[in-house]
């Protein structure tokens, strides 16, 4: 019985080797097939004959029907800038958007003046960033309506309807910028950028590049803004040196004075119908 188990097992080994034996041989007839069909589809020789191999690359050459190609045309027919250009600009025009409004607009004046307030009255995030930088907007688009619509009149709507290129309205646009930036500078900031570029050679105010203007009236809002400031400070200063020298007066000298003057600072404030001042006279302090 052993000797049938182990003769039974020796032809299933003799059997498993003859399957992967034949598996080899039929798999490499099936590759060298295949290889041989490949060589002869690249070649051209499909029907035995013998090809050169210059003549299989022609033959290759002519079955391609096209060849690929990138190529970019930055013009259209009438040589402006072509429409992928054109958005591209638009894109890098909105992305400079922010700070074109802070710093060509009346908006770092009031952001700067509204913070000088809420510091002033003591409290540390009322009104919050989001309200006061909202705020600060809607009024920047108040102050600003009237250069906007000059912008939209001179510049815009005649680049859109194709009456100036490009370049045109560009200084289309930029002109009332310069009118309100112009309106609101002081001399002397624009003498100091001027002689820190060391332009001697300027004797009109259109001669006047905008990398001396800009940064001229930015100079300029900072300091009417720190002046307001120092301004809004001076009454609630007083009501902290009153409450101050009470508590010392009343030996209570570990109560910060602080806790007790800012609701006289928050009260007065309001009676004094404290916001209606400060953005009124804010709007009223640009020239236009």
């Amino acid at each position: 019985m052993k000797e049938k188990i182990k003769n039974n097992r020796k032809l299933l080994k003799l059997l498993k080797h003859i399957h992967i034996k034949k598996f080899i041989v039929a798999y490499f007839i099936i590759f060298s097939v295949l290889c041989l069909g490949f060589h002869a589809y690249a070649t051209g020789n499909v029907d035995g004959t013998v090809v050169d191999e210059e003549d299989a690359i022609t033959n290759l050459e002519k079955d391609v029907p096209y060849t690929l190609g990138i190529t970019v045309d930055t013009t259209n027919e009438e040589g402006t800038l072509a429409g992928t250009l054109q958005m591209l600009l638009v894109i890098t025009v909105i992305s400079l958007a922010p700070s074109i409004v802070v710093m060509m607009t009346s908006f770092t004046r009031i952001i700067v003046v509204f913070h000088f307030v809420r510091t002033a009255l003591g409290t540390q995030s009322t009104p919050p960033n989001n309200v006061m930088i909202g705020l600060a907007l809607f009024l920047t688009l108040f102050i600003m309506s009237p250069t906007l619509e000059r912008i939209n009149q001179e510049g815009v709507q005649p680049l859109s309807r194709g009456e100036i290129t490009q370049e045109e309205g560009l200084e289309a646009c930029m002109a009332p910028l310069r009118d309100f930036m112009f309106n609101n500078v002081e001399t002397q900031d624009i003498n100091f950028f001027l002689d820190l570029a060391e332009l001697e050679t300027i004797t009109e105010i259109s001669d006047i590049p905008n990398s001396v203007l800009i940064p001229a009236f930015m100079l300029g809002e900072l300091r009417k803004s720190f002046i307001i400031g120092f301004l809004i400070y001076i009454p609630f200063i007083i009501i902290d040196m009153v409450v101050a020298s009470t508590l010392m007066a009343m030996g209570m000298m570990m109560l910060p004075p602080t806790t007790i003057s800012m609701p006289f600072k928050i009260l007065l404030f309001i009676m004094a119908n404290g916001w209606n001042l400060v953005i009124g006279e804010l709007v009223k302090s640009f020239n236009y």
